[in-house]
C-alpha cells in the first residue's frame, strides 16, 4: 500500500532520455543505500511515481522504463524500506489519470537537460496544484521561477549555456562518475544484476551510454539534483514552512491562466479586439 502521509515526488510525462527520468530512478537508488545503512535521520517517507510511455522504437525509453519497475519490485521486497520508500509506475498515463495525478503530487520531477526545451506545461500544472518544483532552468521552469520566487523553488544544475560549453569542451562522464562515491556505486549495482534478478546484462547499454557518452549531462548534474533532493527532504521534515511555499506556489502561477494567454495572442498575434455582447 501507498503511504498518503508521505512524500508524493511524482514524474510523468513522456518517456525519453533528455526528460532524464533514469536521473530520479539513480535518486532512488541513492535513498534506498541510505536507508540499506540505516541513515534514515533526515529522510521523510517518500513515495516516487513515475508514469509515460515510450514510442514504439524507442529502446533506450522502454529499458528505462524496465529499470523503474525492476528497482521497484527490489525495494518493495526488502523490509527496510518499509514506511519509507515507495515505487509506483503508473500504466497508460493519459488525460484521464492525470487529473488525478496532478492534484495528488507534492513535488514535480522537471529535471530534463538544461536547453532541451522539455519541461513546457505539465510543470504549470503541478505548480497550480500546489507541488513544489525541483528543476533545471529549462524550458517554462525559467519562467515558473521567476514568478512563484527563487526560495519556492529547488533549483539545480547547469544552465544552458554552461551545458553547451561542457560539450564543447570535450565531455568525460567517467570523470565525474569516479568522483561521486553515490553515482559510481548506484551504476555499479545495475550492473551487478542486483536489481534485475542477477542478470548483469540487462541494463548495461544504459550504464555503457552513461559512462561513454552520457549526451545529455546526467552524470555532471547528479551531485547538484542530490543535493537539491536533500533540500527536499528537509523541507518536507518542516510542513509548516512546505505548507507555505505550496499556497504560494498556487497564488503566484497566475500568469500562466488560459484567459491571460488568449488575451495576449488576441492582442499581440491576431489583432483581435473583444467584442461586447448585450
Amino acid at each position: 500500500m501507498t503511504d498518503p502521509d508521505s512524500l508524493f515526488d511524482v514524474q510523468v510525462k513522456r518517456i525519453h532520455e533528455y526528460k532524464r527520468p533514469h536521473l530520479n530512478v539513480l535518486h532512488v537508488i541513492a535513498l534506498y543505500n541510505r536507508i540499506r545503512r540505516g541513515m534514515t535521520g533526515d529522510l521523510p517517507p517518500r513515495t516516487v511515481i513515475f508514469g509515460g510511455k515510450a514510442a514504439p522504437g524507442y529502446l533506450m525509453a522502454k529499458l528505462i522504463i524496465k529499470l523503474i519497475h525492476s528497482v521497484a519490485e527490489t525495494i518493495d521486497a526488502d523490509p527496510k524500506t518499509a514506511g519509507l520508500l515507495r515505487v509506483v509506475f503508473l500504466p497508460n498515463f493519459n488525460v484521464k489519470a492525470a487529473h488525478r495525478i496532478y492534484p495528488a503530487a507534492e513535488l514535480s520531477e522537471q529535471i530534463s537537460t538544461s536547453g532541451k526545451e522539455a519541461s513546457g506545461t505539465g510543470n504549470m500544472k503541478f505548480s497550480m496544484n500546489g507541488a513544489l518544483t525541483i528543476g533545471t532552468l529549462d524550458g517554462a521552469n525559467v519562467e515558473i521561477r521567476e514568478e512563484v520566487g527563487a526560495e519556492n523553488f529547488f533549483l539545480f544544475g547547469l544552465t544552458a549555456a554552461e551545458a553547451e560549453q561542457k560539450k564543447r569542451d570535450g565531455w568525460h562522464p567517467q570523470e565525474a562518475i569516479a568522483a561521486d562515491g553515490g553515482l559510481r556505486e548506484a551504476i555499479e549495482l545495475l550492473e551487478s544484476g542486483f536489481f534485475s534478478r542477477g542478470n548483469r546484462g540487462l541494463f548495461r547499454p544504459l550504464t555503457q551510454m552513461l559512462q561513454e557518452r552520457d549526451d545529455y549531462l546526467l552524470c555532471a548534474d547528479y551531485p547538484s539534483y542530490i543535493a537539491a533532493q536533500d533540500r527536499v527532504g528537509r523541507t518536507y521534515l518542516r510542513q509548516e514552512v512546505w505548507q507555505k511555499m505550496s499556497v504560494l506556489n498556487v497564488a503566484r502561477m497566475g500568469r500562466f491562466s488560459s484567459d491571460r494567454a488568449i488575451r495576449e495572442y488576441c492582442g499581440k498575434v491576431w489583432q483581435a479586439r473583444p467584442v461586447e455582447i448585450n
